[in-house]
């Protein structure tokens, strides 16, 4: 059955007999404000269809880890929502490269918009997709949030550095991703040093540690020491997903990605103020330190 709507002044009666009365005139409206980052951390993730692992729910995506009662899927980023201007040049972009790929057969899907239109978030991660059990859940956020606050890493920003193809531990699936330029004062190794540490003392896994080089994050064995691991430093792993695809790119498809030209995409400044820990759909916000900027 079909429902017949009606304004909120009039009765069912009102509406057959009373002719429709003029609308007033309104002075144009100004553009509403952006909504505050917290609103984001209310809808993190869509609703969950199933717990079973149906990939024809999820455009063949497969669940990267089992559901299990009692366990959480955990996640730790920095969050990115671009600007209009900044999605368009993104948007063009993944555009270009899914029109012009050597394979013919990408079938792109873009991170950046819903399958219903929707922005999404972009974001680098500071963990890999990890589970923590119901007990955790509540001391694992008080030591991370207390960890980053001594921390006293302030807000910073980022430049857009290359373009590549780059698989995700399991190879089940393949992201277009662009790395970033080192940060001054280092603040991205700092802050996976800080998750990494959190993470270990729960038993998780830690990120980029025993990593192979830029375009291969699957991990190899932990008796394979890189001079990364050595120095600590992995500036050259962090990156933003900007759109996925399940068959395995060519080497033709990978050179020509790289050689792309990225003009106005470095030029973008990203900025990040907050560490996100999602545990299951629960998004915390763990704020960088403003003191010092």
């Amino acid at each position: 059955m079909s429902l017949v709507q009606y304004s909120d002044s009039e009765s069912e009666s009102e509406s057959r007999s009373s002719p429709p009365a003029k609308r007033p005139r309104h002075d144009p409206q100004p553009s509403l404000p952006p909504l505050p980052a917290a609103f984001h951390d209310l809808y993190a993730s869509t609703t969950r269809v199933s717990v079973q692992d149906d990939p024809s729910l999820h455009g063949g995506r497969k669940r990267v880890i089992p559901h299990v009662e009692g366990n959480w899927p955990t996640h730790l980023y920095l969050e990115w929502y671009p600007a209009k201007e900044e999605l368009s040049l993104l948007t063009n972009l993944i555009t270009q490269i899914d029109k012009s790929s050597a394979d013919s057969l990408h079938d792109v899907h873009s991170l950046l918009h819903s399958d219903l239109g929707a922005q999404l978030p972009l974001h680098i991660s500071l963990s890999r997709p990890v589970v923590l059990r119901t007990e955790q859940r509540a001391s694992f956020t008080e030591k991370l949030q207390n960890s980053i606050r001594q921390s006293h890493v302030s807000p910073f920003k980022v430049r857009p550095n290359t373009l590549y193809w780059a698989s995700n531990y399991e190879k089940t699936r393949w992201f277009l991703v662009f790395s970033v330029q080192k940060p001054p004062q280092d603040h991205l190794n700092r802050l996976l040093r800080l998750s990494n540490n959190t993470l270990s003392q729960f038993g998780q896994p830690p990120l980029y540690a025993g990593s192979r080089a830029q375009g291969d994050e699957n991990p190899v064995s932990p008796s394979t020491h890189s001079d990364k691991e050595q120095s600590g430093d992995f500036s050259g792993c962090f990156h933003i997903s900007l759109a996925w695809t399940l068959k395995e790119p060519s080497s033709k498809s990978r050179d020509q990605v790289a050689g792309i030209d990225l003009q106005g995409v470095k030029d973008l400044q990203i900025g990040f103020d907050s560490v996100k820990a999602k545990i299951g759909n629960n998004v915390t916000n763990i704020e960088l330190d403003r003191s010092l900027t």
